[in-house]
């Protein structure tokens, strides 16, 4: 097959990554990347435009979208045409977060690069062999028949790691993506067997602005006697928990440890990240019966050294043995953490879901 040059769009709920790759059956070459602000901004993909027309790039043959949620009809990446515009227009309830960014950005792309095909890439799509005691929620029936049930989530993330492990993948793995959005995920000979993130993006393990796990009765209770409608609520779960809710601060975990030395509610919101994800590994851990491999990935997971040193010492029941040396000096995209007491290895591997993004353009355009 031939190769293709394909834009790949990494749209979150505030900023856009983009990246241009060549695509062949032999593999992928990054020519460009960079990330600008506001997603949403209709300025935003003329932006990009300019970026790689002033750098020298090619123009792309094909444009490739992360889509975080396409709800119960779309969970496989797919050629965007105009049925599957609607259906996403049709999905955005579930995650209101993201959604409307990547419509915005998709109707944008359309408008400036005419005739160029975009491919939708979803979050989903990995956790599609999730097994119904993982996936079914303990609701009424009816309601699950609307498709409310456990999706999961960075799934090409976790695909990414997947890949760059190769022959390495273990039978018994555990991701940890920790960034902004957190997530932890079993996975079993390759495949997601259980996930943290549940319907949508906003639950599991505390996140940066968003509460993770949560009693369903505070809302009851929010809703009954504070008046909150779900606008409201939903601001308070998406925008101002997580870290930012506990620490008052900030949801950035960098600034967090700027201010724990004198901040004892940084402090607090730093412990209990950990001990949140801490209590996820440890259940996924039970989900597959032991564990082979610990890897952590995004960026916390990957550029923060004593947030691992932290998750970590938790888990020493399960022979999770870390090398302080190592990890401190861990550098993208490859690092092993643990020692040689380890029972299981523990490494820092890169978050490469632009390249995911461009792979599957290519297999489905190609």
């Amino acid at each position: 097959m031939h190769s293709l040059n394909v834009l790949a769009m990494n749209s979150g709920s505030s900023s856009l990554k983009f990246g241009l790759y060549r695509v062949d059956s032999t593999g992928v070459e990054k020519l460009f990347g960079e990330i600008v602000a506001t997603a949403e901004h209709p300025n935003a993909i003329t932006q990009v435009a300019s970026v790689l027309a002033a750098s020298g790039m090619p123009p792309p043959d094909a444009i490739g979208h992360r889509i975080v949620h396409g709800g119960p009809a779309l969970r496989q990446h797919c050629r965007i045409d105009d049925a599957v515009l609607h259906q996403l227009q049709a999905a955005a309830a579930f995650a209101p977060l993201h959604a409307p960014a990547a419509l915005a950005l998709i109707r944008f792309a359309q408008a400036h690069f005419p005739g160029v095909p975009q491919v939708a890439c979803f979050d989903t799509q990995f956790h599609v062999s999730l097994p119904a005691v993982a996936r079914v929620l303990p609701i009424a029936r009816e309601l699950q028949a609307e498709g409310i049930q456990r999706y999961g989530f960075h799934g090409l993330s976790l695909e990414s790691i997947v890949r760059q492990l190769g022959d390495a993948l273990p039978q018994r793995l555990v991701i940890a993506h920790l960034g902004n959005g957190a997530s932890i995920t079993a996975v079993k000979a390759g495949m997601s067997i259980d996930t943290s993130m549940g319907m949508t993006p906003s639950g599991g393990v505390i996140m940066g602005t968003r509460s993770g796990e949560l009693d369903p009765g505070v809302l009851v209770y929010l809703m009954r006697e504070k008046k909150y409608d779900a606008a409201r609520l939903e601001a308070l779960v998406d925008q101002r928990s997580g870290l930012l809710g506990i620490s008052g601060l900030s949801g950035d975990m960098r600034r967090l440890h700027e201010a724990a030395a004198s901040n004892g509610d940084a402090r607090l919101a730093i412990e209990m990240f950990c001990y949140s994800v801490r209590k996820q590994v440890a259940a996924m851990i039970a989900v597959l019966g032991g564990l082979d491999m610990l890897v952590f990935t995004g960026g916390i997971g990957e550029n923060d050294a004593q947030v691992r040193i932290d998750i970590c010492a938790g888990l020493a029941w399960i022979g999770v043995s870390l090398d302080e040396p190592r990890n401190r000096t861990a550098s993208n995209p490859y690092s092993l953490i643990s020692d040689g007491a380890t029972r299981c290895q523990l490494l820092v591997l890169a978050s490469q879901e632009d390249e995911q993004i461009a792979r599957h353009a290519w297999a489905i355009l190609a």
